[in-house]
């Protein structure tokens, strides 16, 4: 059993806050060819995280620690639905199906859990929507 304590997650942020992406993951998985992917990211104000999508890949985020803004997008990049993800808020997850294109802004530092079918598969160019196109505010 892993325990998710305190430790561990101050870990996580510390290694974030010196990564140059300014984020850090802590799988659970074994290996990137696992079946479910279940991982801490740390996340610190700054880091890039670009719209993008899992075309046959659901995604569900959990917020641990601070606070994000996670936003869904149409095929043309306008705005489909955002949302706060905070204790404050009382909005304390989400459940992204496959293939919707999203983001997730970092407004403090924060811990999310994640879990996502794997394996993993690196983002090849269409899995990126072109921020030019995006009416992100």
């Amino acid at each position: 059993m892993k325990i998710i304590d305190d430790q561990l997650i101050n870990g996580v942020v510390e290694q974030a806050k010196k990564s140059p992406r300014l984020r850090m993951n802590y799988n659970f998985h074994q290996s990137l060819q696992d079946k479910c992917h279940r991982f801490l990211n740390a996340l610190e104000p700054g880091t890039q995280i670009p719209i993008h999508h899992h075309p046959t890949k659901a995604e569900t985020v959990v917020i641990l620690k601070g606070k994000v803004k996670v936003t869904t997008y149409n095929d043309e990049g306008e705005i489909l639905e955002s949302c706060v993800l905070s204790q404050a808020s009382g909005i304390y997850g989400v459940d992204i199906p496959a293939n919707v294109w999203h983001d997730v802004e970092c407004l403090e530092p924060s811990v999310l859990m994640e879990c996502k079918e794997g394996p993993f598969v690196e983002h090849e160019a269409d899995g990126i929507l072109d921020i030019k196109k995006c009416s992100r505010q």
